[in-house]
């Protein structure tokens, strides 16, 4: 008699942070299911748990160690893996000995390692290094490096192996890794490396794999979208890009994440506010208006700067979106530097605004600044903004009320007392992060991942009440 083969084991993937760490995820569980592992969603029961693990602010890494700790208490072998994993390696190893910490350059073997967890093969944790040495420090000799069979692992890259875990219509589609700008607060390049971009067509490829998914929107990502191509010899390779993934046979919308406000150059402005299936959605990594406090964080513009860039889109696109993130409490600010943010935040009419608090970060300039403030000062300088970008972005969208939009739709919310009723975003509005919209008057018939033009009717907060334009239907 044959003995009965040994069932899969099983691996939950737990995934914090941003839409690059989903993407990460995606591919470690394409390779876990291409070893033999069957992935699951539920950490109870499950042979293992990957926390794929966030550090780029202290109450990122608080989530992350707190998701290691919950994971542990599922009785399954715990490895934690991503940023912060990556970013402290043996450190972390120490101080949570109910996990095991791997590291980037394990993810190519992450299903030998997974074995190795299981079968209590010991493993010894990294120690960090400075992910920018692996790689030349010009950009344009970076390829043929990134290329090489022995070359050190560069997230990201590994996505015929993707696996998707979410089932949406929208999907992150990663542009690069990496960044070489140093700003004075951020610590992302030292962990995740220099920047390096994806070929041409291996993105058109996976492009074209996600719409045989069932994807319809595409969200391209990385640490800084507006490098895109400079190490392949073309800083305006992304400019040709877009209009070849809107083409993509299944994708309706295209939108792009992460831009830096110093580096869009006004043909990839043109190109985003003005092609065809792009979303004209502008994602500025702002930080601040203050040009002083811009310049101790390392970085370029201001307010007037800022204005200038938004009006030139708006020319273009009257009803692009904006959204950008903000910090409060930067080493030297002043109440100057405030009252010139919030200038800013007024007059620029951005459709969505993140508000954090400064913490120091372990290897950053930040960190030896003169003129920090006290803890008490930042959360209330966060409690302001945050209430005056909250009115800010209702006001925002009250102002696109009778304003024709695209809907791509998400959910079908129609119950036994009406149909018709779907909830989805507009192309101002990030699938994840810049509120939604609700559509009435749906034809019968519409699936999620269609876009429905609609008229807005109806605001609340940042949400939209919109009511479709029939038959004006886009599969």
């Amino acid at each position: 008699m044959t003995p009965p083969t040994d069932p899969a084991r099983t691996v939950a993937v737990v995934t914090l942070g941003c839409a690059r760490n989903e993407v990460d995820s995606e591919e470690l569980a394409g390779r876990l299911a291409a070893g033999g592992y069957r992935l699951v969603e539920d950490a109870e029961g499950a042979d293992a748990v990957l926390v794929n693990t966030c550090g780029f602010i202290e109450s990122a890494k608080k989530d992350s160690v707190d998701a290691i700790l919950a994971a542990t208490d599922s009785g399954a072998r715990v490895v934690a893996v991503g940023c912060m994993a990556e970013r402290y390696g043996s450190e972390l190893a120490g101080a949570l000995p109910e996990a095991t910490v791997l590291g980037f350059d394990d993810y190519t073997a992450i299903g030998d390692r997974l074995d190795d967890v299981l079968t209590g093969r010991p493993l010894v944790p990294h120690d960090p290094r400075d992910r920018r040495t692996l790689l030349p420090i010009s950009p344009v000799d970076r390829s043929a490096v990134v290329t090489a069979p022995d070359a050190p692992v560069i997230p990201g890259h590994g996505w015929l192996q993707r696996r998707r875990l979410a089932s949406g219509p929208s999907a992150a589609l990663k542009l690069a890794s990496g960044c070489d700008r140093r700003c004075a607060f951020c610590a992302i390049p030292a962990f995740r490396g220099s920047f390096v971009s994806r070929p041409p067509a291996e993105v058109l490829g996976e492009a074209q794999w996600l719409a045989a998914q069932g994807v319809t929107e595409l969200v391209l990502v990385s640490e800084n979208s507006t490098s895109y191509g400079k190490d392949l010899g073309d800083l305006r390779q992304l400019e040709r890009l877009l209009p070849q993934l809107a083409a993509v046979e299944g994708i309706v919308r295209v939108r792009v994440a992460y831009l830096q406000p110093a580096e869009l150059r006004p043909g990839l402005l043109e190109v985003i506010a003005a092609t065809g299936g792009v979303a004209p959605y502008f994602d500025l990594s702002f930080q601040h208006a203050s040009p002083t406090l811009l310049r101790r964080m390392r970085r370029f513009g201001g307010t007037d700067d800022f204005l200038a860039l938004i009006e030139r889109a708006r020319a273009l696109a009257p009803a692009a979106g904006f959204r950008t993130n903000v910090i409060l409490g930067f080493p030297g600010e002043t109440e100057d530097d405030v009252a010139e943010l919030e200038r800013f935040l007024v007059e620029g009419r951005l459709d969505a605004v993140g508000v954090f608090g400064y913490s120091d970060e372990e290897g950053t300039e930040a960190m030896g600044l003169p003129g920090k403030l006290d803890q008490a000062e930042i959360d209330a300088r966060v409690r302001r903004i945050t209430d005056l970008v909250e009115e800010l972005t209702a006001q925002r969208a009250e102002d696109r009320l009778g304003e024709r939009v695209e809907v791509l739709l998400t959910e079908d919310l129609s119950t036994g007392e009406g149909s018709g009723v779907w909830a989805g975003h507009a192309a101002h509005q990030d699938p994840e992060a810049d509120g939604t919209t609700t559509v009435s008057g749906v034809p019968d018939g519409a699936v999620a991942g269609m876009l429905v033009a609609a008229e807005v009717v109806d605001t609340e907060g940042v949400d939209l009440v919109a009511t479709a334009l029939v038959p004006a239907v886009h599969a």
